[in-house]
């Protein structure tokens, strides 16, 4: 009996060392989008797909892909896209879902027209045809402003209708500077929706200059959506830029994440750099990026990005910052 314990105890030693070691590897390893539960959404430019740019994109660090946008005419016909179908089957070989953005901060006009009790039913067919002839998981719906209007929910109702009965995804980004015109039971009918947690100022707006994207906005957006709305906070995902706006006479209107750093060296660490003669370019670096995925593991389901290509490389990547923070957190 004793030599049997002390086999035991021996295996039982090798079994909690083993344990041990693979929790260490994990906190430092970047978050692979298999089994994971905590959603990582990324959006790509309809031109990353079209001119073949997004086929050489890590899908491995995302779980959900958003191309935007893919816009109808006016009759609510939609043109193919070039490399869609490419984009698709990679993003499917590593787990990746796959949805189509709709509308967009300058959508056309005419989507009045497309939501309105004439077109709307053609409109949500077309859509639901996009999806099925380009193997699609979804449709992400992005109007805002004048486009939410008293249509909206009647769409939102009848798109997830359509798709729901085939296992597509519905989801939205939303602004909370629109709040009042996203009625509850639209929202209620999405899988999950993204805040757009950023354009609080920018160069439209000159005399307000400042940080467009600040952590407290993002603890605002959150907790209104959450508490004051009631959504649940799994069908939440956080909005993050990958870009910054620049204010003054020498600051340019806008950058990408990946032009900052390279212009100037040092700046991930930080979220505003003062431009030579004159201005202040303000955006999220990495501290900022790490404690904006924090809060979203604790008070939402997911983060969302705008938009991929923006991002720097190596260990100036915020997608690689959003990453390791979530491995950290064990939410694989």
């Amino acid at each position: 009996m004793k030599n049997m314990n002390k086999a035991w105890l021996a295996i039982l030693l090798i079994v909690l060392v083993s344990g041990c070691k693979k929790t260490s590897a994990k906190a430092d390893k970047p978050v692979n989008n298999t089994g994971s539960a905590f959603r990582v959404i990324g959006y790509l430019r309809d031109f990353n797909v079209s001119d073949g740019s997004a086929a050489s994109f890590d899908f491995s660090k995302i779980n959900y892909l958003n191309i935007a946008f893919i816009n109808p005419d006016q009759d609510g016909n939609f043109s193919a896209l070039a490399g869609l179908d490419a984009v698709v089957t990679l993003a499917h070989a590593k787990n990746v879902k796959v949805l189509v953005s709709i509308g967009g901060g300058s959508a056309p006009a005419y989507y009045s027209s497309l939501l309105a009790d004439a077109k709307r039913t053609d409109f949500i067919n077309k859509l639901v045809k996009l999806v099925s002839d380009s193997h699609l998981d979804g449709i992400d719906v992005d109007l805002e402003g004048e486009r939410v209007d008293g249509n909206y929910e009647a769409f939102i109702t009848g798109l997830s209708a359509a798709l729901k009965p085939n296992g597509k995804l519905l989801t939205a980004a939303i602004a909370t500077a629109y709040k009042s015109q996203y009625s509850d039971k639209a929202l209620s009918l999405m899988d999950f929706v993204n805040i757009m947690s950023y354009d609080k100022t920018g160069p439209w707006n000159p005399a307000n200059a400042g940080q467009h994207s600040p952590y407290e906005m993002a603890v605002s957006d959150l907790d209104y959506w959450s508490n004051t709305r009631g959504i649940a906070k799994e069908k939440l995902s956080l909005g993050v830029p990958f870009y910054g706006y620049g204010f003054g006479q020498n600051a340019p209107a806008d950058i990408s994440f990946q032009d900052l750093v390279n212009q100037y060296p040092g700046a991930q660490n930080t979220d505003q750099v003062n431009v030579t003669g004159g201005g202040t370019i303000y955006y999220n670096g990495i501290p900022t990026i790490k404690n904006k995925t924090t809060l979203a593991l604790n008070k939402a389901g997911g983060i969302m990005i705008w938009q991929l290509f923006q991002d720097a490389s190596g260990d100036k990547s915020l997608l690689n910052a959003i990453s390791v923070t979530i491995s950290s957190a064990g939410k694989r």
